[in-house]
């Protein structure tokens, strides 16, 4: 499995100089291979090979206007061209129907203000972590990374992200073994919610930290002393800086809190099955604050990326199941309910809380899915490896009080 380490660096002044140029050169040579291919397309030339817009980069270090082309690693370089054409092949493969899920828009040019930046090295590009524990990169120098861990296993690439906060980062590409916990007679289905972030089938419900939320004073406060500032001086940059730093924190702060509760969720259940929400869906209603504050989506890519590493089971069930209209005790369908109805009798007598018998009926939902005609379990399938990985900010500030049996922290 090939799981991503992320860790806090610190360059220096003049190295952040040279990583500035690092990302402009990157992004200059993304956006001349897609206008390149825009404009054979609208030519009708063939489709711009790879092989031809790594000739074509190479031909454009010697000529004047990108010769400063040079002052960075070719590798940075290629890498530039390799995500454009993975953009291009997702396009294709959306478009043709090969790639599940929402339909991908084609590439768009980068900009020199777009929230983040990034530059990525590959084996080829020689970087190394040093005894002293400082990352050397070519072109650029020695950085000082924060180590919160060290890696399993030597990293197969390295990128550097700059995030709109100001914030450097280096995320390591890192193959390793799954490491199986003892197995365990223990399977919880999970109902994710707003009110409670989930509720599980053993009746354990997990309130909602609502990080957001808490955090909208402050952030209207910020955004409020954004507004009058005068263009054309460095205080609406700085003003930005304080909002981006600001999100960057509730952002940090829910996915330590999840990283926390998904782990907790797989050492103590050998399966874990969840439903299949359409959060593009409900982003798109009067609840779309409250519903990307959740996080359910990334909660649950935890859940599946650690559920493969450590041999567990997970699955989705289907999210057109009436998980909260069938009775858990008989399996009546007793109809839909509207949201403000909590708890319900059914007619075999069973009093049903409404969030409780939807976990029940998930976790028996994802029992009948994921058994195979002799009845046994179904490995989970290959995860790629995650954006983000746990442990990366240790002090990452939480709320310290507790919900109803798991902690917020």
């Amino acid at each position: 499995m090939q799981l991503r380490y992320s860790y806090r660096v610190y360059p220096t002044p003049s190295q952040q100089a040279w990583l500035a140029r690092a990302f402009g050169c990157a992004r200059v040579v993304f956006n001349d291979g897609l206008r390149a291919r825009r404009e054979a397309r609208a030519e009708g030339l063939p489709y711009l090979s790879d092989a031809e817009l790594s000739k074509r980069v190479t031909a454009a270090k010697l000529t004047p206007g990108r010769a400063w082309l040079c002052e960075v690693s070719s590798v940075v370089l290629q890498q530039a061209l390799a995500d454009l054409n993975t953009a291009y092949r997702n396009f294709f493969a959306s478009i043709s129907g090969k790639r599940k899920g929402r339909k991908v828009a084609p590439p768009r040019f980068r900009s020199r203000r777009d929230n983040r930046q990034a530059i990525r090295f590959t084996a080829n590009a020689r970087f190394k972590v040093l005894d002293n524990g400082r990352l050397r990169l070519p072109k650029i120098g020695d950085l000082a990374v924060r180590w919160s861990r060290s890696l399993p296993a030597d990293p197969t690439s390295v990128t550097i992200v700059k995030d709109a906060a100001g914030r450097y980062f280096a995320s390591f590409v890192v193959t390793t073994t799954d490491r199986p916990l003892p197995g365990t007679a223990s399977q919880v289905g999970i109902d994710l919610g707003l009110t409670h972030f989930a509720v599980l089938s053993d009746a354990t419900k997990v309130a909602a930290p609502k990080f957001l939320r808490r955090a909208a004073g402050k952030l209207k406060r910020l955004q409020q002393d954004l507004s009058p500032k005068a263009k054309g001086s460095n205080n609406p940059t700085k003003a930005l800086v304080k909002v981006a730093r600001a999100h960057a924190r509730v952002a940090d702060t829910r996915r330590d809190w999840q990283h926390k509760l998904s782990t907790k969720l797989i050492r103590e259940n050998q399966a874990v099955y969840v439903e299949d929400l359409c959060v593009v869906g409900l982003g798109r209603t009067r609840l779309a604050m409250s519903v990307h504050d959740a996080g359910w989506a990334s909660c649950t890519g935890m859940l599946e990326y650690k559920a493969a590493r450590y041999g567990r089971t997970f699955g989705k069930i289907d999210r057109f199941a009436p998980t909260s209209q069938t009775c858990s005790t008989c399996g009546r369908l007793d109809g839909p309910k509207p949201q403000n109805v909590r708890s319900w009798t059914c007619p075999c007598g069973a009093i049903h809380d409404r969030d409780i018998n939807a976990a029940i009926n998930v976790l028996a939902q994802g029992r009948w899915d994921n058994s195979n005609a002799c009845g046994a379990q179904v490995r989970p399938a290959f995860v790629p490896a995650p954006r983000e990985e746990a442990g990366i900010r240790p002090h990452a500030a939480c709320s310290a009080r507790s919900v109803e049996g798991i902690s917020v922290l």
